[in-house]
Protein backbone atom coordinates (compact mmCIF):
# COMPACT_ATOMS: atom_id res chain seq x y z
CA UNK A 1 0.00 0.00 0.00
CA UNK A 2 1.14 3.39 -0.65
CA UNK A 3 2.20 5.55 2.41
CA UNK A 4 0.14 8.99 1.82
CA UNK A 5 3.08 11.20 2.98
CA UNK A 6 6.02 9.72 0.74
CA UNK A 7 5.34 12.96 -0.81
CA UNK A 8 4.23 16.01 -1.07
CA UNK A 9 0.37 15.69 -2.83
CA UNK A 10 -2.48 17.65 -0.85
CA UNK A 11 -4.73 15.08 -0.17
CA UNK A 12 -7.43 16.58 2.41
CA UNK A 13 -8.48 14.36 5.31
CA UNK A 14 -11.91 14.21 4.69
CA UNK A 15 -11.56 12.65 1.21
CA UNK A 16 -12.45 8.88 2.05
CA UNK A 17 -15.74 10.24 3.62
CA UNK A 18 -16.69 12.60 0.66
CA UNK A 19 -15.94 9.40 -1.71
CA UNK A 20 -17.95 6.77 0.30
CA UNK A 21 -21.05 9.59 0.38
CA UNK A 22 -20.48 10.14 -3.55
CA UNK A 23 -20.83 6.11 -4.21
CA UNK A 24 -23.51 5.71 -1.97
CA UNK A 25 -25.50 8.27 -3.23
CA UNK A 26 -25.93 10.52 -0.67
CA UNK A 27 -23.45 13.36 -1.70
CA UNK A 28 -24.43 15.44 -4.85
CA UNK A 29 -21.59 16.57 -6.96
CA UNK A 30 -21.42 20.72 -7.18
CA UNK A 31 -20.62 21.61 -10.58
CA UNK A 32 -17.27 23.18 -11.46
CA UNK A 33 -16.19 26.65 -12.05
CA UNK A 34 -14.46 27.91 -14.87
CA UNK A 35 -10.92 28.96 -14.23
CA UNK A 36 -7.31 29.64 -15.26
CA UNK A 37 -3.97 29.78 -14.41
CA UNK A 38 -0.86 30.50 -15.67
CA UNK A 39 2.71 29.35 -15.53
CA UNK A 40 4.90 32.46 -16.07
CA UNK A 41 8.20 31.38 -17.75
CA UNK A 42 11.66 33.03 -17.69
CA UNK A 43 15.16 32.32 -18.28
CA UNK A 44 18.19 31.68 -15.67
CA UNK A 45 21.80 30.95 -15.17
CA UNK A 46 19.95 27.82 -13.48
CA UNK A 47 17.39 27.30 -16.28
CA UNK A 48 13.60 28.33 -17.20
CA UNK A 49 12.37 28.93 -13.73
CA UNK A 50 8.48 28.61 -13.05
CA UNK A 51 6.43 31.47 -11.19
CA UNK A 52 4.97 29.78 -8.00
CA UNK A 53 3.06 31.17 -4.94
CA UNK A 54 2.11 29.35 -1.91
CA UNK A 55 -1.51 29.44 -0.87
CA UNK A 56 -1.65 30.52 2.89
CA UNK A 57 -2.23 27.95 5.12
CA UNK A 58 -5.44 29.53 6.16
CA UNK A 59 -6.99 29.10 2.67
CA UNK A 60 -10.18 26.46 2.14
CA UNK A 61 -8.86 25.04 -0.69
CA UNK A 62 -5.62 23.62 -0.97
CA UNK A 63 -4.14 26.05 1.95
CA UNK A 64 -0.34 25.54 1.88
CA UNK A 65 0.48 24.36 -1.60
CA UNK A 66 2.20 25.71 -3.94
CA UNK A 67 0.75 26.90 -7.29
CA UNK A 68 0.54 29.03 -10.26
CA UNK A 69 -1.04 32.84 -10.57
CA UNK A 70 -4.43 31.84 -11.32
CA UNK A 71 -8.39 32.05 -10.28
CA UNK A 72 -12.08 31.94 -11.45
CA UNK A 73 -13.73 33.22 -14.57
CA UNK A 74 -15.18 36.52 -13.52
CA UNK A 75 -19.17 36.80 -15.36
CA UNK A 76 -18.25 39.90 -17.00
CA UNK A 77 -14.77 38.22 -18.64
CA UNK A 78 -17.09 37.48 -21.99
CA UNK A 79 -19.62 40.33 -21.10
CA UNK A 80 -18.54 42.05 -24.23
CA UNK A 81 -15.80 42.41 -27.07
CA UNK A 82 -12.27 42.89 -25.70
CA UNK A 83 -9.58 44.49 -27.48
CA UNK A 84 -7.45 41.34 -29.08
CA UNK A 85 -4.82 40.30 -30.99
CA UNK A 86 -3.44 37.04 -31.57
CA UNK A 87 -5.36 34.01 -32.50
CA UNK A 88 -8.72 34.67 -33.22
CA UNK A 89 -11.73 33.74 -30.70
CA UNK A 90 -12.74 30.95 -32.68
CA UNK A 91 -9.54 29.39 -32.72
CA UNK A 92 -9.26 29.56 -29.12
CA UNK A 93 -12.77 27.80 -28.55
CA UNK A 94 -11.10 24.92 -30.99
CA UNK A 95 -8.13 24.61 -28.84
CA UNK A 96 -9.79 24.84 -25.29
CA UNK A 97 -13.38 22.77 -26.47
CA UNK A 98 -15.66 25.67 -25.93
CA UNK A 99 -17.92 28.23 -27.32
CA UNK A 100 -16.17 31.83 -28.18
CA UNK A 101 -17.76 33.44 -25.59
CA UNK A 102 -16.49 30.70 -23.22
CA UNK A 103 -13.00 31.05 -24.91
CA UNK A 104 -13.20 34.79 -24.62
CA UNK A 105 -13.86 34.54 -20.70
CA UNK A 106 -11.00 31.69 -20.14
CA UNK A 107 -8.44 33.62 -22.08
CA UNK A 108 -9.39 36.83 -20.15
CA UNK A 109 -9.50 35.13 -16.75
CA UNK A 110 -5.83 34.05 -17.73
CA UNK A 111 -4.57 37.23 -18.45
CA UNK A 112 -6.73 39.28 -15.71
CA UNK A 113 -5.76 36.86 -13.01
CA UNK A 114 -2.23 37.04 -13.72
CA UNK A 115 -2.02 40.76 -13.18
CA UNK A 116 -4.28 40.29 -10.16
CA UNK A 117 -1.81 38.22 -8.93
CA UNK A 118 1.55 38.81 -9.82
CA UNK A 119 1.49 41.95 -11.29
CA UNK A 120 2.37 40.50 -14.73
CA UNK A 121 0.17 42.25 -17.90
CA UNK A 122 0.05 40.06 -21.10
CA UNK A 123 -1.56 43.33 -23.24
CA UNK A 124 -0.08 46.47 -24.95
CA UNK A 125 -1.13 49.34 -27.12
CA UNK A 126 -1.14 47.07 -30.44
CA UNK A 127 -1.01 43.99 -31.37
CA UNK A 128 2.70 43.70 -31.55
CA UNK A 129 3.81 45.40 -28.53
CA UNK A 130 3.57 44.57 -24.59
CA UNK A 131 2.98 47.47 -22.13
CA UNK A 132 6.98 47.83 -19.93
CA UNK A 133 6.39 48.61 -16.16
CA UNK A 134 3.28 47.84 -14.37
CA UNK A 135 4.62 49.31 -10.77
CA UNK A 136 3.04 52.81 -10.68
CA UNK A 137 0.55 54.06 -8.34
CA UNK A 138 -2.04 54.38 -11.01
CA UNK A 139 -1.42 50.60 -12.27
CA UNK A 140 -1.61 49.48 -8.81
CA UNK A 141 -5.15 51.31 -8.23
CA UNK A 142 -6.57 49.79 -10.98
CA UNK A 143 -4.93 46.33 -10.27
CA UNK A 144 -6.94 46.81 -6.50
CA UNK A 145 -9.82 47.53 -8.67
CA UNK A 146 -9.58 45.02 -10.68
CA UNK A 147 -9.64 42.27 -7.27
CA UNK A 148 -12.82 44.22 -6.31
CA UNK A 149 -14.23 44.00 -8.91
CA UNK A 150 -14.91 47.42 -9.16
CA UNK A 151 -13.98 47.33 -12.72
CA UNK A 152 -14.43 44.59 -15.53
CA UNK A 153 -11.18 43.88 -17.51
CA UNK A 154 -12.82 45.09 -20.60
CA UNK A 155 -13.02 48.37 -19.02
CA UNK A 156 -10.07 48.28 -17.70
CA UNK A 157 -8.33 47.20 -21.35
CA UNK A 158 -10.45 50.06 -22.53
CA UNK A 159 -9.29 53.13 -19.80
CA UNK A 160 -5.84 51.82 -20.99
CA UNK A 161 -6.43 51.68 -25.08
CA UNK A 162 -4.85 48.00 -24.78
CA UNK A 163 -5.49 44.76 -26.31
CA UNK A 164 -5.07 41.97 -25.18
CA UNK A 165 -1.98 39.41 -26.10
CA UNK A 166 -3.98 36.09 -26.47
CA UNK A 167 -0.59 35.27 -28.75
CA UNK A 168 1.72 35.35 -25.50
CA UNK A 169 -0.39 32.56 -24.36
CA UNK A 170 0.00 28.60 -24.85
CA UNK A 171 -2.57 26.37 -23.81
CA UNK A 172 -0.91 23.44 -22.01
CA UNK A 173 -3.44 21.61 -20.07
CA UNK A 174 -6.82 21.02 -18.65
CA UNK A 175 -8.01 19.51 -15.07
CA UNK A 176 -10.99 19.26 -13.41
CA UNK A 177 -11.39 19.24 -9.59
CA UNK A 178 -13.13 15.69 -8.73
CA UNK A 179 -16.51 15.08 -8.29
CA UNK A 180 -16.28 14.47 -4.26
CA UNK A 181 -14.65 18.01 -4.10
CA UNK A 182 -16.98 20.52 -1.80
CA UNK A 183 -14.89 23.52 -3.98
CA UNK A 184 -14.75 22.09 -7.61
CA UNK A 185 -12.64 23.63 -10.82
CA UNK A 186 -12.75 23.51 -14.29
CA UNK A 187 -9.50 24.83 -14.79
CA UNK A 188 -6.96 25.45 -18.18
CA UNK A 189 -3.51 25.59 -17.75
CA UNK A 190 -1.33 28.15 -19.44
CA UNK A 191 2.54 29.07 -20.12
CA UNK A 192 3.62 32.39 -20.74
CA UNK A 193 7.15 33.89 -20.86
CA UNK A 194 7.61 36.91 -18.45
CA UNK A 195 7.59 40.11 -20.94
CA UNK A 196 10.59 42.37 -20.96
CA UNK A 197 10.54 45.24 -18.58
CA UNK A 198 8.14 43.46 -15.77
CA UNK A 199 8.47 42.16 -13.00
CA UNK A 200 6.61 39.58 -10.25
CA UNK A 201 5.50 40.53 -6.49
CA UNK A 202 3.10 39.10 -4.49
CA UNK A 203 -0.01 41.03 -5.26
CA UNK A 204 -2.07 38.20 -4.32
CA UNK A 205 -4.18 38.21 -0.84
CA UNK A 206 -4.05 34.11 -0.99
CA UNK A 207 -0.68 33.68 -0.96
CA UNK A 208 2.13 33.74 1.65
CA UNK A 209 5.22 34.04 -0.48
CA UNK A 210 6.20 33.47 -4.54
CA UNK A 211 9.25 31.99 -5.77
CA UNK A 212 11.29 31.59 -9.17
CA UNK A 213 12.31 27.96 -9.19
CA UNK A 214 13.01 25.41 -11.99
CA UNK A 215 10.24 22.35 -12.91
CA UNK A 216 13.18 20.35 -11.57
CA UNK A 217 13.70 21.86 -7.97
CA UNK A 218 10.20 22.53 -7.76
CA UNK A 219 9.37 18.48 -8.64
CA UNK A 220 12.43 17.59 -6.58
CA UNK A 221 10.96 18.91 -3.23
CA UNK A 222 7.57 17.49 -3.89
CA UNK A 223 9.44 14.19 -4.31
CA UNK A 224 10.88 14.72 -1.01
CA UNK A 225 7.72 15.67 0.41
CA UNK A 226 9.39 19.30 1.33
CA UNK A 227 6.92 20.85 -1.09
CA UNK A 228 2.86 20.55 -0.66
CA UNK A 229 1.30 20.33 -4.47
CA UNK A 230 -2.16 19.36 -6.20
CA UNK A 231 -1.00 17.03 -8.70
CA UNK A 232 -2.12 19.26 -11.57
CA UNK A 233 0.80 21.53 -10.50
CA UNK A 234 2.89 18.46 -10.20
CA UNK A 235 1.83 17.36 -13.73
CA UNK A 236 2.55 20.11 -15.17
CA UNK A 237 5.70 21.07 -14.05
CA UNK A 238 6.84 17.67 -14.62
CA UNK A 239 6.13 18.82 -18.59
CA UNK A 240 8.09 21.84 -18.04
CA UNK A 241 11.06 20.42 -17.14
CA UNK A 242 11.49 19.20 -20.94
CA UNK A 243 11.45 22.53 -22.36
CA UNK A 244 15.45 24.41 -22.41
CA UNK A 245 13.94 27.42 -22.89
CA UNK A 246 10.83 29.45 -22.28
CA UNK A 247 10.27 30.29 -25.89
CA UNK A 248 10.57 26.43 -26.24
CA UNK A 249 7.47 26.00 -23.52
CA UNK A 250 5.68 28.54 -25.48
CA UNK A 251 6.13 26.70 -28.85
CA UNK A 252 5.38 23.73 -27.27
CA UNK A 253 2.16 24.43 -26.41
CA UNK A 254 -0.18 23.70 -29.53
CA UNK A 255 0.53 20.34 -29.43
CA UNK A 256 -0.25 19.56 -25.80
CA UNK A 257 -3.18 17.78 -25.13
CA UNK A 258 -6.38 19.62 -23.91
CA UNK A 259 -8.13 16.28 -22.69
CA UNK A 260 -9.54 17.17 -19.60
CA UNK A 261 -8.57 15.26 -16.67
CA UNK A 262 -10.98 14.39 -13.85
CA UNK A 263 -9.74 12.14 -10.86
CA UNK A 264 -11.55 8.64 -10.24
CA UNK A 265 -12.42 6.75 -6.71
CA UNK A 266 -13.36 3.57 -6.22
CA UNK A 267 -14.09 1.88 -2.93
CA UNK A 268 -11.94 -1.90 -2.36
CA UNK A 269 -12.59 -3.31 0.93
CA UNK A 270 -11.69 -1.14 3.81
CA UNK A 271 -9.55 1.31 1.20
CA UNK A 272 -10.51 4.45 -1.09
CA UNK A 273 -8.31 4.21 -4.33
CA UNK A 274 -7.92 7.38 -5.91
CA UNK A 275 -6.22 7.92 -9.43
CA UNK A 276 -5.99 10.24 -12.05
CA UNK A 277 -6.45 8.92 -15.40
CA UNK A 278 -2.86 9.26 -16.80
CA UNK A 279 -1.05 9.99 -14.76
CA UNK A 280 -0.36 6.83 -12.49
CA UNK A 281 2.14 8.48 -9.94
CA UNK A 282 -0.56 10.41 -8.38
CA UNK A 283 -3.06 6.90 -7.64
CA UNK A 284 -3.38 6.60 -3.15
CA UNK A 285 -4.41 4.04 -1.58
CA UNK A 286 -6.06 5.40 1.10
CA UNK A 287 -7.65 3.10 4.53
CA UNK A 288 -10.72 4.34 6.16
CA UNK A 289 -8.30 5.02 9.59
CA UNK A 290 -5.91 7.23 7.57
CA UNK A 291 -4.07 9.54 9.79
CA UNK A 292 -4.35 13.18 8.82
CA UNK A 293 -1.88 14.25 6.81
CA UNK A 294 0.88 17.03 7.78
CA UNK A 295 1.75 20.14 5.74
CA UNK A 296 5.46 19.72 4.88
CA UNK A 297 7.09 22.95 5.56
CA UNK A 298 9.01 25.44 3.99
CA UNK A 299 11.24 24.08 2.03
CA UNK A 300 12.57 26.23 -0.99
CA UNK A 301 15.76 27.47 -0.14
CA UNK A 302 14.68 30.95 0.26
CA UNK A 303 14.25 31.78 -3.38
CA UNK A 304 11.97 34.82 -3.61
CA UNK A 305 10.50 36.28 -6.57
Amino acid sequence: MANPQANGQWYPPEWPDRIRALAAGTLTPVAPRRAATVMLLKDTGAGTAVHMLRRRTSMAFAGGAYAYPGGGVDPRDDDRAVGWAGPTRAWWADRLGVDEAGAQAIVCAAVRETYEEAGVLLAGPTGDSVVGDTTGADWEADRAALVARELSFAEFLDRRGLVLRSDLLGAWARWITPEFESRRYDTWFFVAVLPEGQRTRNASTEADRTVWITPAEATAGYDKGELLMMPPTVATLRGLAACRTAAEALASAPGRDMTPVLARARLEGDEVVLSWPGHEEFTKHVPTTAPTPATPSDPTGGATA
